[in-house]
């Protein structure tokens, strides 16, 4: 079993797909106001993990 599904139906959406990505990224920003540096880069991480699967890697199937 995979961590993410980028062929499941609710990814479809682009605007899903941005707002999964996008929703780690503000996290991390504000994880590093608070000035906890390590959080920070755990959820940068997770975002670049999630742009990479959602967006660059990602093939869009017939109907998408």
């Amino acid at each position: 079993m995979r961590l993410l599904d980028p062929d499941h139906p609710f990814f479809r959406p682009a605007w899903r797909r941005a707002l999964v990505v996008a929703a780690p990224f503000a996290w991390a920003g504000v994880e590093w106001s608070h000035d906890n540096r390590l959080w920070a880069y755990v959820f940068a991480a997770i975002g670049g993990y999630l742009a990479w699967h959602l967006f660059i890697a990602w093939t869009p199937k017939d109907g998408d």
